[in-house]
């Protein structure tokens, strides 16, 4: 294990250089495609770390277990096909050369941090992560947008990184220990019972809740959709995911249940709000932040109801299915059908199907462990996604064979998740930890909360025409806005420069 621990840091060393190289102007463009090669170099070596590691190893300042490689791989190989990506949107940018070194940059400190033993060397290179994106966003400098969006994102990035070394800080101050390995030893966790295991616990949130764009901290990622689609991309698909991965991490002593209360109430109220943004806007990249807020208040509920392994899972398929979305959106096109009203009566009663079918599989999902408060959870937002698939797929399907098809397309997908889900909890099994400690009352706060939801979700569609209604609409719509300031219906600076024959000439000459 030492040598490939070994192995991977020559590999990602490489990357850096060579990151570093590119950005001489003397070298050729195309020495890109050299330099991809050499970043795929560490994604194979942490490929074979995670087929190869049981267990837990502690090399140095180092822990190499399935989680850590799993990582490792997940953000390396992001990065990479973002980078590839880039290798032709990107073309012509004037800062071109310096992405791909802020893009290897990101996610060499990124995956490394989370291979660490260290507490102190993990701080420091999530802050050195933080940092390369808010270079990577603030990159073009003649617009005043984005420099602008990059000084605030770096403001609120600061706090959470703060509060991150806070938590460390006392963690020391209660175990005298800097490695996880001992800190989160059985012989250490009595430790946190006192006030500053609350305050420790409380800092790890607000560390958390920030880069995951949660309620009241969301304004970053909202604004944060004038930064080029490839940084969007390795922001959503890898940035936004690390609260599910620190709470993992400190999860033997993250136990306070007035603590996870609060964490389930602001990630619920996150993943409401999330869902109301992507609903009413009409812009592709705010639909995916709503997207975005709402999924990762859902892998902190998971990570507060204590089913780390769940949430591990939902993150890096998030990662996966966001990081495409984005990569894509310069051709999604939305259409919206309705239904005729010929077929009104028809789709009701399949609509009606599809939520009675819903109801029972929820509470046969439910039944198979009654005890569990995860259960319970899991329980009613399965019922509620595929009451939701089936009304698109199946309900509203064109005709006889429409629905066959969307039915197909439900079973496929459903067989494809507990398939993955099945093989990542496989992976991080020692992650499942037992979730019948969760505070009870902080369950029935989040189920009220979803339960409220979804019925004024059902209200509004029977009353859309109300003042009411109107007056929650252009709420939601405000809430999904970026400021005043933020906002250009076209970048001013270009006014300044014509592009012609290929060559660069200033218009006022």
């Amino acid at each position: 294990m030492t040598a490939l621990l070994v192995l991977f840091f020559i590999s990602i060393g490489l990357a850096l250089i060579s990151s570093i190289i590119y950005l001489a102007p003397k070298v050729a463009k195309t020495y890109i495609n050299v330099h991809l090669i050499i970043a795929f170099i560490p994604v194979l070596i942490a490929l074979i770390g995670l087929c190869i590691t049981s267990g837990n190893v502690y090399i140095g300042f180092w822990h190499l277990d399935k989680l850590s490689w799993l990582l490792a791989l997940f953000i390396l190989s992001i990065g990479l096909i973002i980078q590839r990506f880039s290798v032709r949107y990107l073309d012509g940018d004037a800062q071109y050369r310096k992405y791909f070194s802020l893009f290897t940059f990101l996610t060499v400190f990124a995956s490394v941090a989370w291979l660490s033993n260290d507490l102190r060397l993990m701080a420091i290179l999530w802050g050195l992560t933080l940092f390369c994106l808010t270079r990577l966003i603030g990159l073009n400098k003649q617009w005043h947008i984005t420099k602008r969006l990059a000084k605030s994102t770096s403001t609120i990035f600061i706090i959470s990184w703060i509060a991150l070394v806070i938590a460390i800080l006392l963690t020391y101050n209660v175990t005298g220990e800097w490695q996880q390995s001992t800190i989160f030893s059985n012989g250490h966790r009595d430790q946190f019972d006192s006030w500053q295991g609350v305050v420790i616990q409380l800092m790890l949130v607000i560390s958390v809740i920030i880069p995951a764009a949660q309620w009241p901290f969301h304004r970053w990622l909202i604004e944060s959709v004038a930064a080029p689609t490839p940084v969007s991309a390795i922001m959503h698909a890898g940035i936004v995911n690390v609260g599910g991965v620190i709470l993992t991490r400190f999860a033997p002593i993250f136990t306070n249940e007035w603590i996870i209360g609060l964490l389930i109430i602001i990630a619920t109220i996150s993943v409401l709000m999330g869902a109301g943004i992507s609903l009413v806007h009409v812009d592709y990249k705010r639909q995916l932040v709503g997207s975005t807020i709402g999924q990762m208040g859902f892998m902190l509920i998971q990570c507060a109801l204590g089913v780390y392994s769940a949430a591990i899972v939902h993150l890096m398929l998030h990662g996966l299915f966001k990081a495409t979305l984005f990569l894509r959106s310069g051709s999604a096109v939305r259409t919206f059908d309705m239904p005729s009203r010929m077929n009104e009566s028809v789709s009701y009663i399949w609509v009606l199907v599809g939520r009675l079918l819903s109801i029972m599989i929820g509470i046969i999902f439910w039944l198979m462990d009654p005890t569990s408060s995860y259960q319970i959870i899991s329980a009613l937002i399965l019922a509620w996604s595929l009451s939701v698939s089936w009304t698109q797929l199946v309900a509203y399907g064109e005709g006889k064979l429409g629905r066959i098809i969307g039915l197909l397309a439900l079973l496929i997908v459903g067989l494809s998740y507990f398939g993955v889900h099945h093989l990542f909890h496989d992976l991080l099994h020692q992650y499942a930890t037992n979730v019948n400690h969760t505070p009870i009352f902080a369950v029935i706060i989040m189920i009220v909360l979803l339960l409220i939801g979804s019925a004024l979700n059902l209200w509004v569609a029977r009353n859309h025409s109300s003042k009411i209604v109107t007056i929650i609409y252009l709420w939601i719509v405000h809430l999904g806005e970026s400021k005043v300031q933020n906002i250009e219906t076209h970048p001013r600076y270009l006014k300044n420069h014509t592009f012609k024959g290929g060559y660069q000439h200033d218009a006022n000459n």
